[in-house]
C-alpha cells in the first residue's frame, strides 16, 4: 500500500528549544514509539518498560561524559510530549537494550561516480514502527543545519548536513556492550560534524558502546564503513567508489574483536547490493536518485530481499519490511525519502540544504 508522503518537520533554538519543538510536533508519535518500544523489550529481552528504564540509565552517565549537550534536547523532547525524560532517554538507548535478540534487515551503500558522492539505504523493522517515521530538519545554534530521518522522539537516525557529511546504519545483532555513545547517539554527534575527519573520531576516540555499521560519506568523495563497537572500529575502505554494508561484520579489525549473529539473509543481501552497483558502474549506465530507488526496491531472493515485504513464514516478532529508503546526493546536500517500501511509490519527500 502507498504510504503518504511525510512533511518535513523544521527544528531551530537552542538544544532545549529544538527538543520542546519535536515533542510538541510529535507528541503523539511519540507515545507510540514508546508502546511500540514497551513490547519490543517484552519480546526480545523479557523485559517491562520500567526494568529498561532503570537498564537505560547507565548509558546516560556516557552520554553525559561524550555528548552532554544532547540530553538537553532529550529533556526537551521529553517536556514537549508529556512525557519523562527517562522515557525519552530509554527510547533512545533502544539498540543498546534491545539488539543482543534482534536486528534489523537494513542494506546501505554509498557509490562515487561521475563527481557526485551518493549514500542510500533502506531501513527495515518492524511494521508497527512505520508511522513513526518521522524527518527532522534541524538548524541549532552550535552546529550547521542537518537531516535526520528515524523515529519519533529519537535525537537522529540517518541522514546529512550542510557541510555534506551524510550517515547510514546497518544493525548488527551482537552480545557486545560496553563504555562509548549509544548508537543514535553517536549518529546524532556525526551528523553534526563539519567534517570526515569530526565524523570519524565519533567512532575512533568517543566509541560506540554496542555493535553497528555506520556508513559515513562525505561531499568530497569521501565514503567509508565503519563497524563501531567499544574498539577501535573496524574500517571499510571504498572500492571502485563503493561501499556496501547488510547486517553482518565482515571487517577484520572488528571480526577479531566482536562476536555477531547475524541473520541467514544478510550475506545474499550484500552479494545482491553488490551485483547492482557493479551494474551501475558500467559505462553505459546512468546513475541518478531513480536509478538508485530501482535498487532499494530490488525483490532478488524475496521475502528476504533488499526490499523487504511482509513474511508469514517468519515468527511475528522476527517479521520485519522496508519502512523507508533514502537517497542522498552529498554532492548537491538533497536528501530524497519514501515512506513505506521504495517499489510501491515514485514520491518522494525531498530535502536541499544550502552549502
Amino acid at each position: 500500500m502507498q504510504q503518504q508522503i511525510l512533511t518535513l518537520t523544521e527544528l531551530s533554538g537552542t538544544r532545549r528549544e529544538v527538543g520542546q519543538a519535536h515533542g510538541r510536533a510529535h507528541a503523539p508519535l511519540i507515545q507510540r514509539s514508546l508502546e511500540v518500544y514497551d513490547r519490543l523489550f517484552h519480546d526480545f529481552v523479557g523485559i517491562g518498560w520500567a526494568e529498561a528504564r532503570r537498564e537505560a540509565e547507565r548509558f546516560g552517565a556516557m552520554i553525559e561524559r561524550g555528548f552532554p549537550a544532547i540530553l538537553d534536547e532529550m529533556a526537551g523532547i521529553a517536556e514537549g510530549a508529556g512525557v519523562e525524560p527517562a522515557d525519552i532517554l530509554t527510547l533512545n538507548c533502544r539498540s543498546e537494550i534491545s539488539l543482543t535478540r534482534a536486528s534489523g534487515g537494513c542494506s546501505a551503500f554509498a557509490l562515487a561516480r561521475g563527481g557526485t558522492q551518493w549514500l542510500a539505504q533502506n531501513w527495515d523493522w518492524r511494521t508497527d514502527q512505520l508511522h513513526n517515521v518521522v524527518a527532522l530538519k534541524i538548524c541549532g545554534q552550535d552546529h550547521a543545519p542537518l537531516v535526520s530521518v528515524g523515529e519519533a522522539g529519537m535525537v537522529a537516525k540517518i541522514g546529512m548536513n550542510a557541510h555534506g557529511i551524510g550517515v547510514c546504519l546497518n544493525a548488527i545483532r551482537s552480545q557486545t556492550c560496553g563504555e562509548g555513545l549509544p548508537i543514535h547517539v553517536a549518529l546524532r554527534k556525526i551528523l553534526e560534524s563539519p567534517d570526515m575527519a569530526g565524523a570519524l573520531a565519533v567512532a575512533s576516540r568517543d566509541r560506540v558502546c554496542s555493535p553497528a555499521h555506520f556508513l559515513v560519506a562525505s561531499a568530497e568523495g569521501e565514503a567509508v564503513g565503519l563497524e563501531v563497537h567499544p574498539g577501535e572500529p573496524g574500517r571499510l575502505a571504498a572500492a571502485g567508489g563503493v561501499v556496501t554494508h547488510t547486517n553482518h561484520l565482515y571487517a577484520p579489525d572488528a571480526t577479531r574483536q566482536v562476536e555477531d549473529f547475524p541473520r541467514a539473509d544478510s550475506r545474499p543481501r550484500l552479494a545482491r547490493l553488490d551485483a547492482l552497483l557493479r551494474q551501475a558502474l558500467a559505462p553505459e549506465a546512468d546513475v541518478d536518485e531513480a536509478a538508485l530507488f530501482e535498487v532499494l526496491a530490488d525483490h532478488h531472493g524475496e521475502p528476504l530481499s533488499i526490499c523487504r515485504h511482509f513474511n508469514p513464514a517468519q515468527p511475528a516478532e522476527e517479521r520485519m519490511e522496508t519502512l523507508f529508503g533514502v537517497v542522498m546526493n552529498l554532492t548537491e546536500r538533497r536528501l530524497a525519502l519514501r515512506h513505506g517500501k521504495p517499489c510501491e511509490t515514485q514520491d518522494a519527500l525531498v530535502v536541499e540544504l544550502g552549502r
